[in-house]
């Protein structure tokens, strides 16, 4: 709904609420059910007013969502590449794979004596799928008495004919990273690369994956307990049909997940972080986290500002769009300080932040009622949290938002509207496990592929070998 539209409708709900307090020609049993209706009406036009700009919507569920410009220094910024900004282009190799010599058509040439004198070279770089079959014979000796003795194959090879590693770590690549379903990677391997490898082996490959990575939880948790600061976030998941959660714990170091069929404390308990953890946890306000007490917590101001933003828009609120711009703007200050704001500043902040919530009161008062609206809620709970919203101004690890949770559980989101559903309970363990090495690793400057690669090889990363 435009914003236009929500205080038109403010204004004549305002009206109704007016005529109903101070209307006496208005029937007594009318009054109840008027009220009512002006109560569903306001539901039903917070509903429509929510987007991905002030709510939890995910930006794919709001197709219509108004694009915000990007600027640079207050300026709208130009599509494409800007002033300044160091291209980047294919350069060619010393050492090519093929060479073809073109020559000129001497026929083509004026009459004359020519002398080569060098050639102009110029670059094409493909890609080709192959496949490689290498075959291991083991010599068989006969002594004098017909015994016969047979060297070993090399580990692993223990089938007539089997799938290499690097099929293996291709194919984990492509159905945990990539989060392509089990037929079309079959698919793919059957059309690009002429390997017939069926959804099973494509399954199976993904628990060896797994097993291989029996050693990562344990240390991931180790590393996620000794930092400073870790997010914390979590997604519903759907297993064969029946709902259960991904919990995802992770900071710069590592990425940690976690499938369990409850979402709070008994969840997090099993996942084996939160109960040792002593520093500060990043997270959006979900109530279960403050249950550790023996951390700190920061909250994410992405969320904050999500909701300011639909009070501003929906109920009117001015305070909301001031607490709003607030926070922005402290955020930019915190950057230019590099990342952490001088005490006096910080209090200046916060000064302003109080005088703000002051305005909130007056303009969002207590009703009196045992539910409170959305904008009465949210002040009181900035003014509550007031240290955790405001935690980012005073240390250089701590961020302003939580997206580094999201962002590493945001495409588990993207798996499921790909496939639906994980079909089973192991499938969906493996998948986070997985995931949860691969993200790790990209976090340590590791290719996912070859982090596979390695993987299959029986080798664990540099980062993890100490």
């Amino acid at each position: 709904m435009e914003k236009g539209k929500f205080k038109k409708v403010r204004r004549v709900i305002e009206s109704a609420e007016s005529l109903l307090k101070d209307e006496k020609a208005i029937a007594a049993k009318a009054v109840p059910v008027i009220g009512e209706l002006i109560q569903v009406t306001k539901a039903l036009v917070n509903q429509l007013g929510l987007n991905s700009g002030n709510s939890s919507i995910p930006p794919s569920r709001d197709p219509n969502r108004p694009k915000k410009k990007r600027k640079v220094k207050g300026k709208k910024r130009k599509p494409g590449g800007q002033k300044g900004h160091k291209g980047s282009h294919l350069k060619k190799i010393d050492h090519p794979d093929e060479v073809e010599e073109l020559e000129i058509d001497r026929r083509t040439l004026p009459k004359g004596d020519y002398e080569r004198i060098g050639f102009e070279s110029r670059q094409v770089f493909d890609v080709e799928f192959t496949v490689r079959v290498t075959e291991f014979r083991a010599e068989i000796l006969k002594d004098q008495h017909g015994k016969q003795y047979v060297a070993e194959f090399p580990p692993g090879i223990t089938e007539p004919a089997q799938y290499g590693d690097s099929v293996k770590a291709h194919s984990v690549y492509l159905s945990q990273f990539q989060m392509i379903p089990l037929q079309r990677v079959t698919d793919y391997f059957v059309g690009q690369v002429g390997l017939s490898v069926s959804k099973g082996s494509v399954a199976n490959f993904n628990s060896l994956a797994a097993e291989k990575l029996w050693w990562f939880p344990s240390w991931a948790k180790r590393q996620l307990i000794g930092s400073s600061v870790i997010n914390g976030d979590e997604t519903g998941i759907n297993i064969d049909g029946k709902g259960h959660w991904l919990h995802c714990l992770s900071s710069d170091r590592a990425t940690l997940f976690h499938v369990d069929t409850k979402r709070g404390l008994e969840a997090m308990e099993r996942m084996g972080v939160l109960p040792r953890f002593r520093g500060v946890l990043v997270h959006d306000h979900w109530k279960p986290y403050f249950t550790y007490d023996d951390c700190k917590h920061s909250l994410c101001n992405a969320h904050h500002l999500r909701e300011l933003e639909r009070a501003y828009e929906q109920d009117g609120k001015k305070w909301a769009k001031e607490m709003a711009e607030l926070l922005e703007t402290i955020n930019d200050a915190v950057h230019a300080a590099g990342g952490k704001l001088p005490k006096k500043e910080a209090k200046r902040f916060r000064n302003e932040y109080r005088r703000i919530l002051r305005k909130a009161h007056r303009e969002s008062p207590d009703s009196g009622k045992r539910a409170q609206s959305k904008s009465r809620n949210l002040l009181v709970r900035l003014k509550k949290f007031e240290k955790d919203v405001l935690r980012f101004m005073g240390a250089k690890e701590i961020p302003f938002t939580n997206n580094q949770g999201e962002r590493d559980i945001r495409m588990t989101k993207v798996q499921q509207k790909i496939s639906g559903c994980f079909r089973s309970i192991d499938g969906a363990r493996n998948f986070a496990l997985i995931r949860s090495y691969l993200l790790t690793c990209q976090k340590k400057g590791i290719d996912p592929a070859a982090a596979l690669k390695m993987l299959f090889d029986g080798k664990r990363p540099p980062f993890a070998s100490s």
